[in-house]
């Protein structure tokens, strides 16, 4: 049973880490900017892509995902974060490995409201910022006994980092990242009993404007004016 629960769980969180409660200051001290600290204001479409892996650790193990994209909209203040799409995959896949056996996991309730991106002055542990990612749910079925079902969600704070700011975790990509640290995911209702009830993620992703309809190739930077 624990191979099963393990297995289950592997995939199912790295792929909800892309969600990313509450900042810790206030939004109307924020703004995304094109590039750098003097940049006009940028407000629009997004897109997250997942860099190297997403990675789970639990009492009974972990695993890892490699691909995951997701797009949604944000404010030039930081307000009204909103992921409308998200996917989930493997390289070779499209199910992620776990310890044991695969997961494939699917998006549940998009879109995701309520999410933000929020300054930090402080530059916590280096951070520029916090990005929240609110209200995701994704569901999970592990390829051990004919298929189990387990589903996780919430909110989750993840760091944000300028492009230019040493302490990203990624040092070779120079565009904004988001940063998942061996954060905590819960088991939500609908799933198997045999599903483990939290587990903790780390992932980086970068974060990307639109410079055209689809074309996802602006560098942002977040300031606290």
């Amino acid at each position: 049973m624990a191979r099963i629960r393990q297995s289950v769980l592997a995939s199912a969180v790295a792929l909800a880490t892309v969600a990313l409660v509450a900042p810790p200051a206030s939004a109307a001290t924020t703004t995304i900017r094109k590039g750098s600290a003097t940049a006009d204001p940028y407000a629009g479409n997004v897109r997250a892509s997942l860099l190297g892996n997403a990675t789970v650790s639990t009492s009974l193990g972990g695993g890892s995902c490699n691909r995951s994209t997701m797009t949604g909209s944000v404010n030039s203040d930081g307000t009204g974060m909103t992921i409308t799409q998200a996917a989930f995959t493997n390289d070779p896949g499209p199910a992620c490995p776990g310890d044991t056996g695969s997961v494939t996991v699917t998006t549940q309730n998009l879109p995701w409201s309520g999410g933000g991106v929020v300054y930090d002055a402080a530059h916590t542990g280096g951070r520029d910022a916090v990005v929240t990612i609110a209200n995701f749910r994704v569901r999970a079925v592990a390829s051990i006994l004919g298929g189990i079902t387990c589903y996780y969600g919430g909110n989750l704070v993840a760091n944000g980092y300028n492009p230019d700011n040493p302490n990203r975790p990624v040092t070779s990509v120079a565009q904004a990242q988001v940063g998942v640290n061996n954060a905590t995911v819960a088991r939500q209702s609908g799933g198997s009993f045999l599903c483990p009830s939290t587990a903790t993620v780390t992932a980086t992703y970068t974060l990307q404007g639109e410079t055209a309809p689809g074309t996802f190739n602006q560098t942002l930077y977040v300031t606290g004016s």
